[in-house]
């Protein structure tokens, strides 16, 4: 009698075998069958056909009654809101530059570790030849990061030569050497939210516009075309310029007479 008991004992614990064993090879199908994530960059071609520059007249160039206008009222309440501001503390001080950067957060997932606030900045280098490569860096991190990417994106036969990676305007070289430079953050740097960063190879030969750009094969088989810009109308700012001098209140001289308004003209005649 004991031995129908213990084959029936038997039984269930090998029945659970099985089932496991699908399990996991249902899970490992399903990790095979997972989309890889893309890269973490993106690299935009040059335009196959350069667009043609449009030859300006000198004239544009030259501020006109209106660009100083509105230049000398931004001083004016520059100039307004720095005199009347109150004394600040250095504790309110810092909650307003805490606030500023509060200005540009990107949080990434929903994970425990990413509810902390990532301020990121994207950071496009653009190759003489009008290659365009971008990537998101933490705003906490240094230029050196940027030159650590590009230089990793590098063909390995250019990777020995130096470059430098610089902003415009102004024109600023970017030298991870100088030290008021590789100690701020890109934040600090002013390169927040996003900017575009012009690269200068030491080597001047790999500096010409005709020659591509030297990145690596693995990173140029995700080039992408880069969207055509919107065209320019020449004659937008000149149209502006005569309609702002030409507005009601504004003041000409036109032959030696000055327009005075008509309420001056008024008040005169007593």
């Amino acid at each position: 009698m004991s031995t129908p008991r213990e084959s029936t004992r038997q039984v269930p614990t090998q029945a659970p075998a099985a089932p496991n064993a699908n399990v996991g090879a249902h899970a490992s199908e399903a990790k095979a069958a997972a989309p890889s994530a893309g890269p973490e960059f993106k690299v935009y071609k040059p335009p196959a056909i350069a667009s043609p520059q449009e030859n300006l007249p000198d004239d544009y160039f030259t501020p006109t009654i209106a660009d100083l206008k509105a230049r000398q009222e931004q001083l004016h309440a520059r100039a307004a809101s720095l005199n009347n501001a109150p004394m600040l503390t250095r504790a309110q001080r810092e909650q307003q530059t805490k606030a500023k950067r509060d200005r540009w957060p990107n949080v990434r997932g929903s994970t425990p570790a990413s509810l902390s606030r990532a301020f990121e900045t994207t950071i496009r280098v653009r190759f003489p030849d009008r290659t365009q490569l971008e990537k998101t860096f933490p705003s906490s991190n240094k230029i050196r990061s940027v030159y650590a990417f590009v230089r990793d994106s590098l063909r390995e036969d250019v990777k020995p030569i130096k470059f430098i990676l610089c902003s415009n305007p102004p024109p600023r070289d970017l030298k991870v050497s100088d030290p008021a430079v590789r100690d701020l953050t890109l934040a600090e740097l002013e390169l927040a939210p996003s900017s575009i960063l012009h690269l200068r190879f030491v080597d001047d030969s790999l500096n010409r516009s005709d020659l591509p750009a030297p990145l690596a094969s693995a990173v140029l088989e995700h080039a992408v075309d880069l969207p055509a810009p919107r065209g320019f109308d020449g004659n937008q700012k000149r149209e502006d310029a005569s309609s702002a001098v030409s507005a009601p209140g504004s003041s000409s001289r036109r032959g030696g007479e000055v327009k005075v308004p008509k309420w001056l003209k008024l008040g005169s005649k007593k």
